[in-house]
């Protein structure tokens, strides 16, 4: 059934929200996704604070443009088209539908993406679902950190047991 005038106004102030709160965004071609696979989907992205939202192309056509992007023209992509809306880290909606393209063959192909208000292809999404999140990103800064102090205790815990060892080699060499 058509939408309404008044129900596509409410559509395109939902999405001008979404598009100024979301840090990126990742567009998506989705073919022969049942419901259950579209509800996993969301349901993944929904645990990291991003959101899928599935609208005609006209209506995304329309928010976007309002918002100023450089170098998108979503009509010109064919199919049916999801926006996912990264809304805490910017490469995490790429991560998460990166890893479902992966389960599902087939059914999930990065179409493009905004980041920094600039449209990207989708090589650069596919590119971006491949690095490591925020908090993988933080533990490996937090090990880089932790190293050296790691290695210095272990240094003064070697000569500390050395220094143990010597005393008790003189100990059991007086009591002989």
């Amino acid at each position: 059934m058509p939408k309404t005038k008044e129900q596509k106004r409410t559509i395109l102030k939902e999405l001008s929200e979404k598009i100024s709160k979301a840090k990126s965004v990742v567009f998506a071609k989705f073919t022969g996704l049942g419901v259950k696979d579209n509800e996993n989907l969301r349901a993944k992205l929904l645990k990291e604070h991003n959101e899928y939202y599935v609208a005609k192309k006209t209506l995304f056509d329309l928010s976007f443009k309002d918002k100023g992007i450089v170098g998108l023209d979503i009509k010109k992509f064919d199919g049916q088209i999801a926006a996912i809306f990264g809304y805490d880290d910017e490469v995490s909606p790429a991560k998460i539908a990166g890893q479902f393209k992966k389960e599902k063959e087939g059914k999930l192909e990065f179409i493009g993406g905004i980041l920094e208000n600039k449209f990207i292809n989708a090589a650069e999404v596919a590119n971006l679902s491949e690095l490591p999140s925020k908090k993988e990103l933080y533990a490996k800064i937090i090990g880089s950190i932790n190293a050296p102090v790691f290695g210095f205790v272990n240094a003064l815990a070697g000569n500390l047991k050395n220094l143990v060892y010597a005393l008790n080699a003189i100990k059991d060499k007086k009591q002989a």
